[in-house]
């Protein structure tokens, strides 16, 4: 189904079940999966990719140029998993080659709320959920379940992950470890994201080994490598907290801290 009033270049491919609503503009080298419903007012440029069961919503700016200055023309691509849904007036770009790695990629079952921005060559996991106006800049990695505020900011080379959760307008200047919940600008630790976890029905001897392992990193005063170093048998008996220790190991810029204390280091050695 294709509204008369929509532009549609001969050489992108629609699946099955597609709708295109008013004035909607897809163009080339863009592929809708089965069941991909543009709303009205989207602009999808391409190469961009996307999953089936995916809609979008008026006014929404998808698979577009990045603005950055280094940016020079070069082929890149915008990938978006099966059930995602963007909301109004998000924006998401492309990779680049320079400095990146050439394409953005959002995960399977995303919640893009109104003007969300994702910026060139983001990795965003699946399920994450981004209200109003969150926005990441260029080469953020966020986790699965991941769960960002209205209005907080992520800026370039930040990693969140997973099951972490960004309150409303907070600034994120270091990475943020799996869940976890920051909160303030800049951001600081506030606690386990406690709501997060219970949504995922972690049990009770996971939740109890992801407090002893958040209560070494943030409440002990070990620098964060002998932290880590203390959590061995946790890291081995629970996939959960091997996953919130590679998130500290795998950080480039240093976690956040609590009590507004900026990280230092990073966070193998910190």
């Amino acid at each position: 189904m294709i509204h008369p009033t929509a532009v549609v270049d001969g050489s992108a491919q629609l699946g099955a079940n597609v709708q295109i609503g008013p004035y909607c503009v897809v163009g080339p080298n863009v592929t809708l999966g089965d069941d991909v419903v543009l709303k009205s007012h989207v602009v999808l440029r391409g190469p961009s990719r996307i999953g089936n069961g995916v809609k979008i919503y008026q006014f929404a700016s998808v698979g577009e140029d990045t603005p950055a200055i280094a940016y020079a023309g070069e082929d890149s691509v915008l990938e978006v998993g099966a059930g995602t849904i963007i909301r109004e007036g998000v924006t998401m770009h492309r990779g680049m080659a320079k400095g990146g790695i050439g394409k953005t990629v959002v995960g399977v079952n995303c919640l893009l709320m109104a003007y969300v921005h994702i910026g060139h060559d983001c990795i965003v996991g699946d399920h994450v959920i981004m209200a109003n106006n969150a926005s990441l800049a260029g080469h953020v990695e966020v986790g699965d379940y991941a769960n960002f505020g209205g209005y907080c900011g992520i800026p370039q080379f930040r990693k969140v992950g997973s099951c972490a959760h960004i309150a409303a307008m907070s600034m994120v200047t270091k990475d943020v470890p799996a869940f976890m919940t920051v909160a303030g600008n800049p951001a600081w630790a506030v606690g386990l994201n406690v709501e997060g976890i219970r949504r995922r029905d972690i049990g009770a001897d996971v939740r109890a080994a992801l407090k002893q392992a958040h209560r070494l990193v943030y409440r002990s005063g070990l620098k964060v490598a002998e932290a880590l170093s203390q959590m061995s048998e946790l890291r081995a008996s629970h996939a959960e907290v091997e996953v919130f220790a590679s998130s500290i190991e795998g950080s480039d810029v240093g976690i956040i801290r609590s009590s507004g204390r900026s990280g230092h280091g990073s966070g193998s050695g910190a």
